[in-house]
């Protein structure tokens, strides 16, 4: 069927450059989208017309009540509409509602990213999983900040395991402090990124803001604090174990990692991965699982994260069917066939 809709004052900014956000509705509503001079026409399967039509209808009401779309939110969103045939613009755009956490203003991108939020919100320890890119760890510093600006905390823990990524880097001249803050670094970049650098240093300073190794963990009791642990995929099951009864009074604690980058030697088992299956029925936790459909990096980053999982995919369904080749064979080679009858011999008379 076809359908013209009218033309609303600034729609073409729904368009997106180079009309990204027509393409990306064409490919995912399975319809055609052509601006005439005094229309918009729509043509495809009516269920799929129809869709289209609420996506227009949508921005045009989100606009006369002055939201705007920043930083390519608006593309994310029509992606997860794309993919999820239960949302609308209008309700990714009122539950990703922005937040001013510190100097910057956050709006999840996603519907995992939001559910992330809430439940950092609602629950007091919280495991964010999933590939790199999608902003775990960026949004549970954000939250930490908010909730130290607005002394809900007196005080931000973060901590990482000391693991160089595949590379021995061997020995680092310095103090303590000088050899562990390479592997510190994001957690630094995220902190500068959200306050004034003067006042992150005097939080550190202060101690306010605490950045260590999770081996500085053993032994402390973390009362009236947000503590976030990331690069968690690279914990032992001993080092899990301890950071996630560390938590005291009045206490938040956020667990990110990517399971699909774990660098720990020996092949020795994740916390983390433990971590998801011995927990996951203990009430007042929360687990959130980001994918590539979540990234926010470079749209090559999404690409890439999806080539990866599909290439894992097939490398496990290979090995499962080598597994099973040796297996088949043996049973085979374990039927013995039946002897052939000898032919009767004649008796001579």
């Amino acid at each position: 069927m076809k359908k013209n809709i009218g033309i609303s004052p600034n729609i073409e900014t729904l368009f997106g450059t180079r009309d990204e956000n027509v393409r990306l509705l064409e490919d995912g509503f399975n319809v055609a989208i052509n601006l005439r001079s005094n229309a918009i026409e729509l043509e495809g399967a009516a269920r799929d017309v129809a869709r289209a039509e609420q996506v227009f209808a949508d921005y045009e009401s989100l606009q006369r009540s002055g939201h705007t779309f920043n930083n390519g939110d608006l593309h994310s969103m029509l992606r997860v509409l794309t993919s999820d045939p239960n949302s609308t613009l209008r309700a990714l755009a009122d539950a990703g509602r922005q937040r001013s956490l510190g100097r910057r203003t956050v709006q999840p991108k996603s519907s995992n990213p939001r559910r992330y939020l809430e439940a950092i919100e609602a629950h007091d320890m919280v495991f964010g999983i999933g590939p790199a890119g999608t902003g775990k760890t960026y949004l549970a510093v954000a939250m930490a900040i908010s909730a130290l600006l607005s002394k809900r905390v007196n005080r931000i823990i973060l901590a990482r395991p000391a693991v160089e990524a595949g590379e021995r880097l061997g020995f680092l001249p310095g103090t303590l402090q000088d050899k562990i803050d390479p592997y510190l670094r994001p957690l630094y970049d995220a902190l500068y990124d959200m306050v004034d650098p003067e006042k992150v240093d005097r939080y550190l300073e202060k101690n306010v803001i605490e950045i260590a190794p999770i081996a500085f963990m053993r032994g402390r009791t973390l009362n009236d604090s947000f503590v976030i642990l990331d690069e968690a995929q690279n914990t032992t099951s001993e080092q899990m174990k301890m950071f996630v009864t560390r938590l005291g009074f009045n206490s938040k604690a956020v667990i990110t990692g990517d399971v699909t980058q774990i660098d720990l030697p020996n092949a020795r088992r994740s916390g983390l991965v433990e971590a998801v299956d011995v927990l996951k029925s203990v009430e007042g936790l929360a687990f959130v699982h980001f994918d590539e459909a979540d990234v926010v990096r470079h749209h090559l980053v999404q690409r890439i994260v999806r080539a990866y999982d599909e290439h894992k995919t097939r490398v496990s369904e290979q090995q499962m069917f080598l597994l099973a080749e040796p297996l088949h064979g043996e049973a085979s080679a374990g039927i013995e066939k039946p002897a052939a009858r000898e032919a009767p011999t004649e008796a001579k008379g």
